[in-house]
């Protein structure tokens, strides 16, 4: 048995994991780090790194919110980690345009273009014409683009990289291949968690394991959600480099080009289970709607294909904060937004573990969220 005490244990270490460690690193607490396999090898990996929120958005809510002020932490960030590291993570700040082909598309597109002119917001309505000149790979039959300078892109797999060679230092200890079997609970407060070669112990554990979250709660800690896993599967193609500089969205896909000539295509939302699998049927319903966005990319050769897990919640918000169990805090249910919420998750859940300082921006999120709508 294990009987060194850790300031902080955290359970997962996929990209909030590995943030939410180094965020609470810089605080001066020491942190390890429980991953059932690799460090960031599941839906941190697989993921497309787009960081849009106003591509996305129908209206200025809570999430909307908590979304702009994490995508605007990553300049700094980016900075930050090559300075730590060495490593560029490719945080790329050309921008998204997002896409109109049909008349159901310009209708979304108009009322996300109004209601966000009005709020102040930087983004440009384009023509077909303006839209192809930014990007004349567009299919020709696109009928109106917005482009959102602010909504940007990162190299997921880079900031991994970066995130674990940034966990090396002496605060931060990394326990890979281990299974937390269950949390250690005492007298309504957290203790630890059993692992399969024993028990590590601390007062403050964090759950930020992801799709597998609910796998590791029991009656003792009283959730009053779950945590679903929603297979997302993508392609990736090849060009020349910079031949798309922008993320190319539409309502049904996206193109996100990445400065080696890659290109991913995506993306799939599948209730699956834990399987992993591509299949044909996704495949194809990715290559469609990519080919919607740029026909002339029938050509170009697929070099790899790959699905991922992402964390659902309920309502599709992340659960954030801490629980009924003294010590106990959730960073989990991130959904389709892992990478673009990685920062301020990382950054609000270390005041509150360090410092018990809860933001209001995680009211809307906290886990007990679930309790109040069942007792309406």
């Amino acid at each position: 048995m294990n009987t060194k005490t850790r300031d902080v244990i955290i359970v997962g270490g996929g990209v909030i994991g590995l943030m939410t460690a180094r965020a609470l690193a810089k605080r001066g607490l020491t942190v390890t780090i429980v991953e059932r396999s690799e460090l960031g090898r599941e839906a941190s990996y697989a993921a497309g790194g787009i960081l849009a929120p106003q591509a996305e958005a129908d209206c200025a809510d809570d999430f909307f919110k908590l979304a702009c002020a994490s995508r605007d932490l990553y300049p700094a960030l980016a900075d930050s980690l090559l300075e730590e590291t060495g490593i560029d993570i490719e945080l790329d700040q050309t921008g998204t345009l997002y896409l109109a082909f049909k008349d159901a598309d310009e209708d979304e597109l108009d009322k996300r273009f109004e209601w966000q002119a009005k709020a102040g917001l930087p983004l440009e309505r384009l023509t077909r014409t303006q839209a192809r000149e930014l990007e004349p790979s567009i299919n020709h039959e696109v009928r109106a683009a917005l482009h959102f300078p602010r909504d940007i892109q990162v190299d997921n797999r880079r900031l991994l990289s970066a995130l674990i060679a940034s966990s090396k230092g002496e605060q931060v200890e990394v326990l890979t291949g281990l299974d937390v079997q269950s949390l250690q609970i005492q007298d309504g407060r957290v203790t630890g968690v059993a692992t399969s070669t024993g028990l590590l112990i601390s007062n403050r554990v964090i759950i930020a394991a992801g799709a597998w979250s609910s796998l590791l709660l029991n009656s003792k800690s009283s959730p009053s959600f779950t945590i679903t896993p929603i297979r997302g599967q993508i392609v990736c193609l090849q060009c020349e480099p910079e031949r798309v500089r922008h993320v190319l969205y539409s309502p049904r896909g996206y193109i996100v080009p990445r400065l080696d000539g890659r290109m991913l295509a995506g993306s799939t939302s599948e209730s699956e289970g834990f399987n992993k699998q591509v299949t044909v049927g996704g495949v194809a319903s990715i290559l469609e709607h990519a080919l919607e966005i740029a026909p002339d990319f029938v050509s170009l050769p697929i070099v790899d294909t790959w699905a991922g897990l992402r964390p659902q919640a309920q309502d599709h918000y992340p659960v954030l904060g801490p629980s009924e169990i003294e010590g106990l805090f959730f960073a989990t249910g991130h959904f389709r937004n892992g990478i673009l919420l990685a920062p301020i998750t990382a950054e609000l859940l270390a005041d509150m573990v360090a410092s018990n300082v809860i933001s209001p921006l995680l009211n809307r999120f906290a886990p007990n969220r679930f309790d109040l709508v069942a007792a309406e």
